[in-house]
């Protein structure tokens, strides 16, 4: 299922609140938040307001700090494999192939021949 389409602005600005909640939580300001991260204060304003779209390793620095580091994964998780994709895995794992082997005997071959 797909989620409702949300627009970028709003996204920006729910990731903003969080972030400020997490930041406010951890009991930092947003300067010690900034000095901490390598950025500027103005760029945590910025990220926090979700006022404009920023790189995407400032995000990654500031999340860094909040500790969100090891749950980036949530955010965008692996793949789920397609149930195609888990059919064909099965056919690889019991698919049997023809061999040379004469273990088993064979009817005897019936001449082929042209009708008239």
């Amino acid at each position: 299922m797909n989620a409702p389409l949300v627009s970028e602005s709003m996204v920006l600005h729910q990731l903003g609140e969080r972030l400020a909640a997490l930041r406010l939580a951890q009991n930092l300001t947003q300067a010690e938040l900034a000095e901490q991260a390598g950025v500027s204060k103005r760029t945590v304003e910025r990220l926090e307001s979700g006022a404009t779209a920023t790189q995407l390793s400032t995000f990654l620095r500031v999340c860094r700090v909040l500790g969100l580091q090891g749950r980036l994964d949530q955010l965008v998780p692996e793949p789920a494999v397609s149930p195609v994709a888990l059919l064909r895995q099965e056919k690889r794992q019991t698919r049997k192939r023809a061999s040379n082997r004469q273990d088993v005997a064979a009817p005897p071959a019936k001449r082929w021949e042209w009708e008239a």
